[in-house]
């Protein structure tokens, strides 16, 4: 089954395909096991094929089940070898809904992000009416919160995503 952004894509490199399938648990666990994943997201405690195939059904697929978006699994047009996620979630600690992704570091400054982004953004808009969309970093993440200033956004404000958590930084986007 393929969603939305799946056929849009800018430069005809690779294309925002499916939410990754359990069969993408060898790809997950190494991008959430990245250094760069680690420091800037966080460790979602997925240390092996089992975790990677349970963080696929309780996260992206169960998003898709309860709002009918989630994260995108983000591949090279030519050979479908996935090299990132980027997709709308829906946080409980978030008023709105927002953008989130991430890709390996091999795919990093090529325009990748830029372009699932920019699809995903318009899917959410066209699709679901979103008018104002968030994305939130770490507050040291630069290169994506340069990312996120070329895609239209705006610093709004510091927040935790909950009592525990680190202090992130909030952005805005406003259709």
């Amino acid at each position: 089954m393929r969603h939305g952004p799946a056929t849009t894509h800018a430069r005809d490199r690779h294309a925002a395909a499916d939410a990754p399938p359990p069969d993408d648990a060898d790809f997950i666990l190494e991008l959430l096991n990245e250094p760069s994943f680690l420091r800037y997201i966080g460790d979602k405690g997925v240390r092996t094929r089992a975790d990677a195939c349970q963080y696929i059904l309780a996260g992206p697929m169960a998003s898709y089940e309860r709002f009918g978006f989630g994260l995108y699994r983000v591949e090279e047009k030519d050979g479908g070898e996935p090299i990132g996620i980027c997709g709308l979630l829906k946080r409980e600690s978030l008023e709105d809904v927002d953008v989130g992704f991430a890709f390996l570091p091999a795919f990093w400054s090529n325009g990748f992000a830029f372009e699932s982004a920019s699809a995903v953004l318009a899917h959410g808009r066209r699709t679901w009416g979103l008018k104002r969309i968030l994305a939130i970093t770490s507050p040291d993440n630069e290169p994506s919160i340069r990312l996120l200033a070329k895609l239209g956004f705006r610093f709004e404000r510091m927040a935790r995503l909950s009592e525990e958590a680190p202090e992130i930084k909030v952005f805005a986007s406003e259709a």
